[in-house]
């Protein structure tokens, strides 16, 4: 079955740059994308080049990624900060063609501490009766 998601978007960046009073708040890059979609089976976050173009994030590094076509370089980039189920936290962004939905990986969900119910989509994780459980980074 296919679970989509809501998740807000936020250059990290932009936001230290507030911090550092050398930028407005209104002027920070941000979006929402209202069906990202929940993928198991990749890791991270992963967005369309042209949304990465318009949060204007900084790429670091290529990186080999294995993907259903086998193993390819994809470039990282710098982190956002992203809210899903009114739950935030930071990561870097590895890129995907345009066109692309947005992927949430597995990982992102571990950090967040969701799951994903077959009937429900994505919800808080049940073991943890609602509150955020995360390890230890």
């Amino acid at each position: 079955m296919r679970h989509t998601t809501q998740i807000e978007l936020v250059n990290q960046n932009d936001l230290v740059a507030v911090q550092l009073g050398v930028m407005n708040p209104e002027e920070v890059r941000r979006l929402t994308v209202p069906d990202a979609l929940v993928d198991t089976g990749a890791t991270g976050l992963c967005l369309p080049i042209p949304l990465i173009e318009n949060l204007g994030l900084t790429p670091i590094k290529t990186v080999r990624a294995r993907t259903a076509t086998g193993i390819i370089d994809r470039l990282l980039y710098s982190a956002v900060e992203f809210t899903i189920l009114e739950r935030t936290s930071l990561m870097q962004i590895t890129d995907l063609p345009a066109g692309s939905p947005v992927l949430v990986g597995h990982m992102v969900l571990e950090h967040l501490d969701l799951c994903v119910d077959i009937k429900e989509g994505l919800i808080y994780n049940p073991a943890h009766d609602g509150e955020w459980i995360t390890e230890i980074l």
